[in-house]
């Protein structure tokens, strides 16, 4: 039996995640109607669900691919900190 459930919250986020594209509005007005809460708010909550077990029992598609890009945006900012790596 498993020890901890997600929420219908964190579910909720998770949903919301697979589906914005298809809404009318902006993905940050969106976030604010439907969770009130700020875009920060969403994806520092959104991150740290990933990174959950349940998160990817839920909907393993959409947990790779947000794992996936987290990475590519990490990989992105090291990089960019880097002075020209070309000139070597």
């Amino acid at each position: 039996m498993k020890t901890t459930e997600l929420s219908a919250h964190e579910r909720a986020l998770i949903d919301f995640e697979r589906e914005w594209w298809q809404l009318d509005s902006r993905k940050d007005i969106a976030i604010r109607a439907r969770f009130e809460m700020s875009a920060s708010s969403y994806y520092r909550a959104l991150h740290a669900l990933v990174d959950r077990a349940e998160a990817m029992e839920y909907d393993s598609l959409t947990v790779l691919r947000l794992r996936k890009r987290r990475e590519q945006a990490r990989r992105s900012r090291v990089e960019g900190r880097r002075a020209d790596p070309g000139s070597r």
